[in-house]
């Protein structure tokens, strides 16, 4: 659950993403198997992030930039939600290695 609300609140001290991401890294071996989807859909869930946030200050140039920042807003609060709500029930990840959501 920790990953989870260090990503959100990521958003307003960038620093704390981080931290969930060393968190995931660290936890993700010895958790049990539906444990270990949620560590990887996080850990995803970063570097496809940063991806996109790379790939928006690029494109910022011909103001493309914008929506695709708006969209890795979106996405993220998505992912960590639903991730959150299986987490909540002990449920896994269906798809923890998908682009969007987890299937």
């Amino acid at each position: 659950m920790a990953v989870y609300i260090l990503y959100l609140v990521g958003f307003l001290a960038g620093i704390t993403a981080l931290v969930g991401l060393v968190l995931a890294y660290v936890n993700r071996s010895d958790a049990s198997a539906w444990l270990q989807s949620h560590y990887t859909f996080q850990i995803r869930t970063f570097w496809i992030g940063l991806g996109m946030l790379v790939l928006g200050a690029i494109l910022m140039i011909v103001l493309i930039g914008y929506l695709i920042y708006l969209f890795w807003v979106i996405w993220t609060i998505v992912r960590c939600a639903k991730g959150l709500a299986l987490l909540s029930k002990r449920r896994p990840i269906a798809e923890p290695t998908s682009w969007m959501f987890g299937g």
